[in-house]
């Protein structure tokens, strides 16, 4: 038995060593898990100012960042503008010199007509010329030669005949001339004769193919899952990457054709079919409305109604390539830039992700920890009201044995004896007995 005196009262009382200790250990329990909480709370404290500090950190280094990409974006820009200026400055210079070129045909066309209808007034000449020679031949011959005069008429009507149907054949020869003109005028390539449009694009295409293609793709469009198709699909590649891809379409028309088609019937289609086929250009090869100045000038750019559109004469049909090619390759690099901004932005966006996700998943674990951290005050502030009831069961307990002990000090022999005749009895034989022995 051990005595422990009450620090509040003074009064001291014991208690059995097995309850003592287990009493000991729940007091320092409470005290140590005490230190616990405490050091948790500072812990947490700790912890909240610490992600504060990164997360305000982390957020100066991405808004810099941010800040540097778009400015780069922004100079990136605008060299893509000055190059998309250079390629329209090309395309005018090339309209211009297509001009030119087509002036100068006109010209040739011109002396030709010239030279044309001068070999006819020649040829006029030279006959009434001759004519003339015969018929004065003939007065000449006429009075030495009256026996042969009909033979003579025979002979000139033999001989005007001849010189007629001579005369025809070259005013046919002429007109065939001139047909022939009117139809280079019309189709503008000389290599158009006896050979379809699209046959003429696909052999001057190749005949280049070795040389200036070597990376390119141009074939037919033979897929019509989307419901339509174009004529032909061109794609030039740089180590498997696509620099540009184009969408033709070859529209020609007879010269004795009765329905006259015009160029902007097909306009929308072929914007339709680039879309599907996702190409980046779409070009119309037309000899459709010869007489059309607009379309005769050159290269006509119809962005207005479809974007990145143009309608070309087949003299046209490699220059637009070349110049569609090297327009994209000086853009490619800016391109390349641009894309290389983007994915690293799409890399600091999933930075902030995995970050947020980690904040979310420590928030989580930290949340799981205070519940817990709860749980177990909840069962000490239980033990410590449990402790209390038993402090009090023992000071109650000590009160009785207090008041046992009191009255276990005031028992004597005498006030047990009191009024128990057989009891006294007994005493006083006691007595006696201890007397005689002594």
């Amino acid at each position: 038995m051990k005595d422990i005196k009450c620090p509040s009262c003074g009064e001291t009382f014991r208690i059995d060593p097995s309850s003592f200790e287990e009493i000991l250990l729940q007091i320092k329990d409470e005290e140590f898990n005490k230190q616990i909480k405490e050091r948790m709370l500072l812990a947490e404290e700790d912890n909240k100012k610490a992600l504060e500090i990164l997360k305000r950190e982390l957020k100066i280094q991405l808004i810099e960042q941010k800040r540097i990409k778009e400015n780069e974006i922004q100079t990136l820009e605008t060299k893509l503008n000055i190059a998309e200026e250079k390629k329209t400055n090309a395309l005018n210079d090339l309209r211009i010199q297509a001009t030119n070129k087509i002036n100068s045909l006109n010209n040739e066309l011109s002396k030709l007509k010239d030279e044309i209808k001068n070999q006819a007034l020649i040829s006029e000449l030279s006959i009434k010329n001759k004519v003339n020679e015969a018929v004065t031949s003939l007065e000449k011959e006429n009075s030495s030669l009256t026996n042969s005069i009909e033979k003579m008429k025979i002979e000139q009507s033999i001989n005007e005949k001849l010189i007629e149907e001579k005369f025809k054949s070259k005013i046919s020869e002429r007109d065939l001339t001139i047909q022939e003109l009117r139809e280079m005028k019309s189709k503008l390539s000389t290599k158009m004769v006896g050979e379809t449009l699209e046959i003429h694009c696909e052999t001057q295409f190749n005949l280049n193919r070795a040389t200036a293609f070597k990376n390119s793709y141009f074939e037919k469009d033979n897929d019509v899952s989307s419901g339509s198709k174009g004529d032909y699909i061109f794609r030039e590649f740089d180590n498997n990457i696509e620099i540009v891809s184009i969408m033709f379409e070859m529209k020609n028309e007879s010269l004795n054709g009765n329905n006259k088609r015009k160029n902007e019937d097909f306009l929308k289609e072929l914007d339709k079919d680039r879309n599907q086929k996702s190409c980046e250009y779409a070009v119309l090869v037309s000899l459709l409305e010869p007489e059309s100045e607009l379309y005769n000038s050159g290269i006509v750019d119809v962005s207005h109604r479809f974007p990145k559109m143009y309608v070309i004469r087949p003299q046209f049909f490699l220059p637009i390539i070349s110049l569609l090619r090297n327009a994209s390759l000086e853009t490619l690099k800016y391109k390349s830039k641009i894309d290389l901004m983007k994915r690293e932005n799409y890399d600091i966006t999933n930075f902030e992700n995995t970050l947020e996700q980690f904040k979310s998943a420590f928030g989580k674990n930290v949340s799981q920890a205070q519940d817990r951290f709860n749980d177990a005050i909840s069962e000490i502030d239980k033990s410590i009201t449990h402790l209390q009831k038993t402090k009090e069961a023992l000071i109650l307990s000590k009160k009785h044995l207090l008041s046992a002990d009191s009255k276990s000090q005031d028992l004597t022999v005498k006030k047990l004896t009191r009024n128990n005749p057989t009891m006294n009895k007994k005493f006083n034989d006691l007595n006696n007995f201890e007397d005689e022995v002594a």
